[in-house]
């Protein structure tokens, strides 16, 4: 596996993305669905990647967010978000990230987390362990959900499951130090895999924005499921919607939170 090249061409196409909010302009956006934006620089970027990341690794496929879709079942491939954190990077307010994970058959084998904010340089590979910028990740021995921070992502297009979610936020309010909300799924992986957060839970959710965070948090010893420690493999958690993940101490106290929350009655 050729790890550099790849991350290489997740570092050109991010800082190409970071040359671009230079000179970017809020009308140059378009809207796919209610709060779902993009603009020419997450297309152009996707495609960047496609052709950088196929190049490197021939007869991969891809599943990305902006439209380039040709998965290869049971092959190696590429899952992309270009950039995750549109709207972050819209209005010039890190963070905002490009996030690719490649896929083999049924496993997360690789991924990388670029954000561009603070243009750090998340990386992991399949039994080898969790990076950034070249410094060992480990979680293994985090603090306690009652001694840490929350990530989550509220809901802003699909709200059909707003009362369990808001039943999840306010038990974290009680059993944890604190809830953040910055925006980008991916990042948020990346930093709990760097032991800033101590928790993270989202519901809604693509495989574009979770497959490369969750091999990151899983490659520096933290616990990734859906909301309700299901046992899947990657293939289907990427695709479930819901995402619980933490350090060892503090995944245990909330996937207890998201089960009792989301769990139908």
């Amino acid at each position: 596996m050729n790890s550099l090249l790849f991350t290489q061409a997740v570092r050109e196409v991010g800082d190409w993305i970071r040359s671009e909010r230079r000179e970017f302009k809020a009308n140059a956006v378009e809207t796919k669905a209610l709060n779902s934006l993009v603009s020419y620089v997450d297309q152009q970027a996707e495609l960047m990647l496609i052709e950088r990341l196929t190049t490197a690794l021939p007869g991969s496929g891809v599943l990305g967010e902006e439209g380039g879709s040709n998965w290869i079942e049971g092959g190696s491939n590429w899952i992309i978000d270009p950039l995750d954190g549109t709207t972050n990077f819209i209005h010039d307010l890190p963070p905002y990230a490009v996030s690719v994970a490649l896929m083999r058959g049924r496993d997360l084998v690789w991924a990388a987390v670029y954000e561009l904010g603070q243009g750090r340089m998340f990386t992991a590979e399949l039994g080898s362990g969790a990076f950034c910028d070249g410094r060992r990740l480990d979680v293994r021995e985090g603090a306690p959900l009652r001694d840490g921070l929350v990530a989550t992502g509220f809901p802003y297009h699909e709200f059909s499951h707003m009362p369990q979610y808001l039943k999840a936020l306010q038990a974290c309010f009680r059993a944890a130090r604190g809830i953040r909300r910055f925006g980008s799924a991916a990042t948020d992986l990346a930093w709990l895999a760097d032991g800033r957060f101590q928790g993270f839970f989202e519901h809604g959710l693509a495989p574009w924005d979770v497959a490369a965070g969750i091999l990151l948090v899983r490659e520096a010893g933290g616990t990734v499921s859906d909301f309700f420690a299901s046992d899947l493999d990657d293939y289907d958690l990427v695709r479930s919607g819901s995402i619980t993940a933490g350090n060892p101490s503090a995944y245990r106290d909330l996937v207890s939170l998201t089960t009792d929350s989301f769990l139908p009655t």
